[in-house]
């Protein structure tokens, strides 16, 4: 099993469909992480906890799960030297509240999910740090009975906090001050009490100014009668914050003592999320448990896509029975490419411990590999084409495949020359099938047909097609090729079936009569009289077109296409070509490709021999002995 594998046949979606009904990020993890395995014993187990999940869920649908919030921090913060903080304390619990929750959910389900319910004893009860955390702590805070001391230094706050509220209310109503305030308010800076007093009167009251307003007009000033007050108070709060972290200590001194136990419930908590995230994922997909065998074989009964949903049309795919390869011929569009996909998905679920669509009596056996070979996996990168990657594709699946292989392989050969395709097709599949792998193909080439018919191994298929509708059903039928409907579907449209009959004729070197089809209907086939009656004529060859330039033997040209300059020969014919002297050598150019550097009357007199350029010395010289005489046994051929 590799990524690839996963992703291809869509095995990657359906794990992260799963950790989207988890409530907690190690369900989520867990759900991501999910593996197929090829140990039967540990399937069959997975599969057996799923239907306890499953049985749960249809009893009752709330199943008390936490969360998990905080927890990670909470065992982050456990011997560091520092106490946890008041809500991380609260966090925990929560949790365990959360254990005892599921304790009492799962008691009375011991009889009809005697796995699933067992695993609340990995919760182990610990009734005296719950109650602890619940003692000490109320409402978020600290309680003030948590000990002695914080119950005593808190009163003293109380009577100190009164006293010093009573001295300010003497100030504010003073006559001494009252002329110099702003309000009679009493307010608080920086957790100490103040009164706001006019800026202009600053020097009139003594004390020492913590905070002046927005606008600068009134100073907020500690007077010097509560200064002591105040510092009281300081020392109160102190004390107080020495109590409290006194508790912090000793809770978070408990938990550490239990930190193995909470994690283990928090492992179980993890499962039971994973585990009932699984069970709703396949209530959802309406799926069945199937059987598991130590066998390289399927039989999926009424297959659905899980990814399609309602759109699946369902499907029966046997492989492994009586044949061990399974080709489907017919054309495309037709679902070819959903069936191998759903074949495969299905059996990566299976072998994950998950229930399937599909319905009774379905068989999945266990396969060590699942290799596919499924659309054109085309790479930029490597700069390979798509016939060239699928291609070293089917070459890492011949190395990695064998007996305990599922091999998928989509519209095998494609891509390439028709012929040498259907031949490198039906190779392919001989040797998988040498190697003893269990095969699922698809292909367009009605070759391969015939050869998976004449093959004991092999077993034929095909998409069904509507030609009423002139569309795939997308059911699948085991035992029938595929037939190519483009003639069937020619004549439905209205085409002759004359021209039918032809290309029936060009594609399987036989004769065969399409007329018949119209004995009961002459007056359709009249009115398609217009595609193949017309007039017969021979068609004639254009005229040369007598705007191209006209150069004359001996003309100095530029040669375009070479970048030289030539010397016209001969020309044109028929197409505008010329016969053009370049150099040492002979060579045809079109007319559009020459362009006329000196005319040859500018370049030669009157009754020039042209021999001396076109000519070798050795041809001129016979040029000269075949005017006088015959010359046996030599011939003088132009050097094109």
């Amino acid at each position: 099993m590799n990524e690839q594998t996963y992703s291809v046949l869509g095995f990657d979606h359906i794990k992260e469909t799963i950790s989207r009904y988890a409530l907690t990020e190690l369900g989520r993890e867990k759900a991501r992480a999910m593996e197929p395995s090829t140990h039967i014993k540990q399937i069959t187990s997975w599969q057996e906890e799923l239907s306890e999940a499953i049985d749960i869920l249809k009893i009752s649908s709330s199943v008390p799960i936490h969360g998990l919030e905080g927890m990670g921090a909470v065992m982050k913060g456990f011997n560091k030297g520092v106490p946890l903080r008041t809500d991380q304390l609260v966090q925990l619990l929560s949790f365990l509240e959360a254990c005892n929750k599921m304790r009492r959910f799962m008691k009375d389900k011991e009889f009809y999910a005697p796995r699933v319910s067992a695993y609340v004893f990995g919760m182990e009860d610990l009734p005296e740090l719950a109650a602890e955390i619940q003692r000490c702590i109320r409402n978020g805070q600290i309680d003030d009975y948590a000990t002695k001391e914080l119950l005593k230094v808190r009163k003293q706050i109380s009577i100190q906090e009164e006293r010093l509220k009573e001295k300010l209310n003497q100030l504010l109503k003073s006559a001494k001050l009252k002329p110099y305030l702003q309000e009679a308010v009493i307010s608080q800076r920086n957790g100490r009490y103040v009164i706001p007093l006019k800026k202009e009167y600053r020097g009139k009251v003594k004390g020492s100014v913590l905070d002046t307003s927005a606008s600068g007009s009134t100073l907020f000033i500690e007077p010097e009668e509560i200064g002591t007050f105040q510092y009281q108070m300081e020392w109160l709060y102190l004390e107080e914050q020495a109590e409290v972290e006194k508790v912090l200590i000793a809770l978070t001194g408990m938990a550490e003592a239990k930190e193995r136990e909470i994690k283990f419930a928090m492992e179980t908590m993890a499962h039971y999320d994973f585990l009932f995230s699984k069970a709703k994922y396949c209530r959802a997909i309406d799926a069945s448990k199937v059987k598991m065998i130590d066998e390289p074989m399927i039989v999926f009964n009424e297959a659905r896509h899980p990814l399609l949903g309602d759109k699946a049309v369902p499907l029966t795919i046997e492989i492994g029975t009586d044949y061990h390869a399974l080709v489907i011929t017919g054309p495309n569009t037709g679902g070819k490419t959903v069936s191998i996909k759903t074949a495969g998905l299905l059996v990566l679920m299976a072998q994950s411990g998950l229930h399937l669509p599909v319905t009774e009596g379905s068989v999945s056996g266990i396969f060590h590999k699942v290799l596919v070979d499924i659309g054109d996996g085309q790479s930029i990168e490597q700069n390979l084409s798509t016939f060239s990657s699928r291609i070293v594709n089917i070459i890492e699946i011949l190395k990695e495949a064998n007996d305990k292989s599922l091999v998928l392989l989509d519209e095998l050969g494609s891509g390439t020359d028709p012929g040498e395709g259907m031949g490198l097709a039906t190779a392919i599949l001989e040797n998988l099938n040498h190697k003893g792998a269990t095969l699922f193909a698809t292909t367009h080439y009605s070759e391969i047909k015939d050869f998976a018919d004449q093959h004991e191994d092999f077993m034929n298929g095909s998409m069904e097609f509507d030609l009423d509708t002139l569309k795939p059903t997308y059911r699948l039928r085991i035992g029938k090729g595929g037939e190519s409907q483009a003639f069937a579907i020619a004549l439905k449209l209205g085409v002759h079936p004359k021209l039918i009959e032809r290309a029936h004729s060009i594609t399987y070197k036989e004769e065969k009569n399409y007329l018949d089809l119209y004995a009961d209907n002459p007056a359709a086939l009249r009115g398609m009289e217009q595609q193949i009656i017309g007039n017969r004529h021979k068609r004639k060859k254009p005229a040369l077109k007598k705007e191209f330039r006209q150069f004359e033997k001996g003309d100095s040209v530029h040669v375009l296409t070479l970048g030289e300059l030539g010397v016209i020969y001969k020309g044109p014919d028929n197409h505008g070509n010329y016969i053009v002297q370049v150099k040492d050598q002979k060579v045809e150019c079109n007319y559009k490709r020459l362009k006329l550097n000196i005319p040859a009357a500018e370049l030669y007199p009157e009754g020039y021999d042209f021999n001396i350029i076109f000519e070798t010395k050795e041809n001129r010289k016979l040029l000269n002995q075949m005017e006088k005489k015959y010359v046996d046994g030599k011939v003088i051929r132009d050097n094109i």
